[in-house]
């Protein structure tokens, strides 16, 4: 591993700005994680880049070529220009982080990793993983040679909802094995919804984002369902994609429908960039119930011997367990360990990659992908 490099300048929020200070721990005692971002082109960057003031990361530069981006940026949440770097390279050889978020297009993703594993440099980076499974394979050999985390972040995985139904349709009996789990994922989409041109740009490009709707939200039912089946692989997988607005979406898929079937379940994921509004919902049937999440709180669960079904509001994860870089920070330090296919895992998220290739295969040719065990093959 890398030593870790302690540095004494952290940044803090006055008056909605990014200031220097000289301290060396955060808030809680703990010694803040320092973090580079590399690229500001994903719309999710406003997660991290809001947050210094939390003090359990600490920002120490930003790779993005795009300088009038990053003005922008930098307006809106008061960073200084002088941390900004043209490249990766340039900014890890300026400032040394310990870890990377990756807010870049998802083909870069593997660059990322080339770049940051041989230094010891931790990497997590925004759903899906890569953008196919011959990239993901390349990630995780770099990951596994240098002994560095490799995350995959997603929203769901920070959902009250989530933890909930896994612990419900794991540990209650009244729920039953699973037989049956339905992903809706999607919104209006991303040029409907507003999203900026410089993610668009590349968002709906064939191979910077690897497909459309599939890649982008096909992601979070490969994700989750790998995560709710323990790790288990399908026997087989079948997929329809369709241009429903190819005046809009001309070079990708806005519509995907992932059928993955078990030796005894069944997984349907719905992608779309179709939905007259956004929705993240899974329901999760068992032989004598279900549970179904409407949103990231908002539950429905049926048991056995019930008839009507019971709704209830699931709790926010604990403080410190519900925010992906504080858990980037938990994990670097030691203080949390990822578990076996947890959902931000490399051993899930390659299992997601193989499944979102074998759905594009599928489509393609529109035949159902038989699931090799030899990990060595396409599928």
């Amino acid at each position: 591993m890398k030593k870790v490099c302690l540095g004494l300048l952290v940044l803090t929020v006055c008056n909605g700005c990014f200031a220097s200070q000289e301290i060396q721990t955060a808030p809680s005692g703990r010694v803040p994680l320092r973090v580079g971002v590399v690229g500001l082109v994903h719309d999710h960057v406003g997660g991290i880049l809001g947050r210094a003031k939390d003090g359990d990361i600490k920002i120490v530069g930003i790779a993005e070529a795009n300088l009038d981006l990053a003005r922008r940026y930098s307006q809106r949440y008061g960073f200084d220009m002088g941390m900004v770097y043209p490249s990766i390279e340039a900014m890890i050889d300026a400032v040394h982080p310990e870890a990377v978020t990756a807010f870049n297009p998802i083909f870069d993703h593997l660059h990322t990793v080339a770049v940051c594993a041989p230094k010891g440099i931790h990497v997590m980076v925004e759903k899906p993983l890569a953008v196919d499974w011959d990239h993901a394979r390349k990630m995780a050999a770099l990951a596994d040679a240098y002994d560095i985390h490799l995350l995959t972040n997603y929203e769901t995985t920070w959902y009250g909802s989530t933890q909930e139904a896994y612990r419900i349709v794991h540990e209650d009996p009244r729920i039953g094995d699973i037989t049956k789990i339905v992903f809706h994922t999607g919104h209006r989409g991303p040029i409907e919804i507003g999203c900026r041109k410089e993610f668009t740009d590349w968002l709906t490009d064939p191979i910077l984002n690897g497909a459309g709707a599939l890649n982008d939200f096909g992601c979070y039912g490969a994700n989750l369902a790998t995560w709710l089946m323990k790790g288990a692989a399908p026997v087989t997988v079948s997929c329809v994609t369709q241009q429903i607005k190819p005046d809009v979406y001309p070079r990708v898929d806005d519509e995907a429908t992932i059928v993955l079937a078990y030796p005894r379940a069944q997984v349907i994921i719905q992608a779309s960039w179709n939905w007259p509004y956004n929705r993240k919902d899974m329901t999760v049937y068992g032989k004598s119930g279900y549970v179904f999440c409407k949103n990231g709180q908002d539950m429905e669960i049926l048991t056995s011997g019930k008839q009507v079904p019971v709704s209830k509001k699931a709790a926010p994860l604990a403080q410190g367990s519900d925010d992906p870089f504080t858990f980037l920070a938990n994990v670097v330090r030691g203080r949390v360990t990822v578990p076996l296919f947890d959902l931000s895992s490399l051993d899930n998220n390659i299992i997601a990659m193989r499944i979102l290739d074998a759905a594009k295969h599928a489509a393609e040719t529109g035949q159902t992908v038989v699931w090799e065990s030899d990990e060595a093959s396409q599928f």
